[in-house]
């Protein structure tokens, strides 16, 4: 049986939250923790977007400027935390 498109973005989505839990403790430097929990919060983002919005059959158009959005909404949090980490 091969699975359905959305039971693989659950499946996803639980390995990036277990790994989004796993990440502060693992990794001591905040800089390096701080991107892998944003781009996890990216890929996330994207997939619920494509996947549970079903952007996935809209225009490229579409998918394109809300995934921009999602990927530009990380890089300012992850500047905000990279500030944050200078001072």
């Amino acid at each position: 049986m091969i699975p359905d498109r959305l039971d693989v973005a659950w499946i996803t989505l639980i390995g990036l939250a277990l790994a989004t839990i796993l990440v502060p403790p693992l990794v001591s430097r905040p800089l390096l923790a701080n991107a892998l929990l944003l781009t996890f919060a990216a890929v996330k983002g994207r997939r619920i977007v494509l996947d549970f919005l079903d952007l996935r059959s809209a225009p490229a158009l579409w998918r394109g400027i809300v995934s921009a959005w999602v990927f530009i909404v990380v890089l300012f949090a992850w500047l905000a935390s990279a500030i944050v980490a200078l001072i």
